[in-house]
């Protein structure tokens, strides 16, 4: 079903399952037809297998960098190693980037604070949240893949369309 033509032309077909997988991985759970669900389930399965498999590639380097008084300091940053690097990059490539939004009662600043150093929060959570979940998930199950889960719900009132919801497990 990961082929499925899903009644559109190819790119709008690609577009359309880009946006519901990044939804699927920022949310966790995402609303849809069966037949897209099923698509979306493969490329999901895809982009965390990729996370998976390479989230604990980092490499640490020693830097110099000049504080606030101009005095440089030897500060040591964890950089991504070639796996990894090469995962974030095919991520960044496919998903939809989804940013950061304001809680309930947050104000301004918290929300800078908090937000500050991230550029892209979905793929900060698939490799900080999920990839590890999943890993340990892994080595204490002895199985991979089955990250998600579609439930059907039944026919839809407009159309008749059968619905599913897609869930991370």
């Amino acid at each position: 079903m990961a082929n499925a033509k899903l009644g559109r032309p190819s790119k709008e077909k690609d577009s359309m399952l880009r946006g519901l997988v990044s939804d699927l991985l920022w949310f966790g759970k995402i609303e849809t037809t069966v037949a897209r669900a099923k698509s979306v389930r493969s490329q999901a399965e895809k982009i965390l297998t990729l996370a998976i498999n390479s989230y604990e590639d980092i490499v640490k380097v020693e830097k110099e960098i000049k504080d606030e008084k101009g005095i440089k300091v030897k500060t040591t940053v964890t950089n991504d190693g070639p796996k990894k690097l090469a995962a974030r990059r095919a991520m960044m490539a496919y998903l939809m980037d989804r940013q950061e939004q304001r809680k309930d009662k947050e104000s301004i600043e918290a929300f800078t604070a908090r937000t500050k150093d991230i550029k892209h929060p979905l793929l900060e959570k698939i490799f900080n949240l999920y990839a590890p979940k999943y890993a340990t998930r892994i080595k204490e199950v002895g199985q991979g893949g089955g990250y998600t889960r579609i439930v059907k719900l039944g026919a839809r009132k407009g159309d008749s369309a059968e619905m599913a919801i897609v869930e991370l497990i």
